[in-house]
């Protein structure tokens, strides 16, 4: 865990737009580690891409600032939804497409 309990969140995204076959994976976890930041990121069957992510608020929204500056990523929408934060996770992966 980065912080104390209460300054970590947990978020679940989901990205609309053109966010597949673009980086965006990449992207996600490449900033992720460089935050220090823990959780998941996937493709989805609808052209959608979900992610799970836990760290400092602060970094998380870097995190989306920092995805959606990426070269060919568009997002058009975004929702994001708060989760009980999962104190046995380490590390953000890529998990395999749906």
């Amino acid at each position: 865990m980065k912080g104390t309990e209460e300054m970590e969140k947990r978020y679940h995204y989901k990205f609309y737009g053109q966010v597949q076959g673009v980086g965006f994976r990449y992207t996600a976890k490449y900033n992720a580690d460089r935050l220090g930041l823990t959780g998941w990121v996937r493709n989805n069957y609808d052209g959608t891409v979900e992610m799970e992510a836990q760290g400092e608020e602060e970094l998380l929204d870097k995190l989306i600032k920092n995805i959606r500056s990426g070269r060919y990523i568009e997002i058009d929408r975004l929702q994001r939804t708060e989760m009980e934060i999962d104190d046995n996770e380490y590390g953000f992966r890529e998990e395999d497409d749906f």
